[in-house]
């Protein structure tokens, strides 16, 4: 599913990168190489943020940014 239209970022995408680096959604929009265009996608996206890394804690993931910044 896409989170963000104008940026055409998919949820997976930004799930992932949520596992693997610290920030906050539109931290993640430029790692992943866009700028946020509109917002109106900004408060999905942060939840699609913290569901990633609170999944990644509640399963102990290896490589999960969660874990490495709660250690």
């Amino acid at each position: 599913m896409y989170v963000c239209i104008c940026n055409a970022i998919r949820e997976r995408e930004l799930s992932k990168m949520a596992r693997q680096h610290g920030g906050c959604a539109e931290t993640l929009y430029a790692r992943l190489g866009h700028a946020v265009q509109c917002g109106q996608c900004l408060d999905d996206a942060t939840d699609i943020v913290q569901d990633a890394r609170e999944s990644c804690r509640d399963h102990a993931s290896e490589g999960c940014f969660a874990l490495a910044a709660a250690s």
